[in-house]
């Protein structure tokens, strides 16, 4: 028997067909050049999953200013998928609009998203894809523990900006203890670049520059 290798970062998304509460979709495909969060939850009809779904959803306009779309995931029939999404906008008076797909296990499993130790029941966890279809971040929460949407969005608007003006941030940012919203320039390679990042930018040392930019 094959060992299962789950998709790591840096790597292209792969290819699923998968049956979700909008029809049928092809992923990556349907997504083309958009950013994506493909993410599980272990089952509908569940309170943390609940709650998650809710804010994902207040934060939907959120993620779409960032060109970003929105997929879920749990090894549930499309019938609980629809009845439960029923039951979110008829309580809470909240419409979720991304899909949610129905899940097999083997799909489940083949993306790392099924836990030997958990039944049938999908494990909490995302996947943060780019425009181009490669997996750029990777996360995986407890059972019982929601997840944050401020900090979703706030990876992905820095792995945004990273691309766009090759730089690193700081712990917490925009908020650092250090350099408060500034962000970190790449280390130079060679002396001219240690001499021009020490005169054209804030620096503790050659290795440490930091300067703020346009978001």
């Amino acid at each position: 028997m094959s060992e299962i290798r789950i998709p790591l970062l840096g790597d292209k998304f792969p290819e699923l067909k998968v049956h979700t509460t909008k029809g049928f979709m092809n992923i990556p495909r349907d997504f083309e050049g958009k950013w994506f969060v493909f993410f599980s939850h272990p089952a509908d009809f569940t309170p943390v999953c609940t709650t998650e779904f809710y804010s994902i959803q207040k934060r939907y306009s959120d993620f779409k200013a960032l060109n970003c779309e929105l997929i879920g995931l749990s090894i549930d029939q499309i019938y609980s998928h629809l009845n439960w999404l029923q039951w979110i906008k008829q309580n809470l008076s909240v419409e979720v609009e991304f899909p949610l797909i129905a899940a097999s296990e083997k799909i489940a499993e083949n993306m790392g998203l099924k836990h030997p130790g958990k039944g049938t029941n999908t494990v909490r966890a995302l996947y943060i894809v780019d425009e181009k279809g490669i997996i750029r971040t990777l996360l995986y929460y407890p059972h019982e523990i929601g997840r944050s949407v401020k900090e979703i969005l706030r990876i992905i608007r820095m792995l945004q900006l990273s691309d766009r003006e090759s730089v690193s941030f700081p712990a917490d940012w925009p908020e650092n203890d250090l350099i408060k919203d500034n962000v970190i320039i790449s280390p130079p390679t060679n002396s001219e670049q240690v001499k021009r990042k020490i005169t054209d930018c804030e620096s503790f040392d050659w290795w440490f520059c930091h300067k703020k930019i346009k978001q």
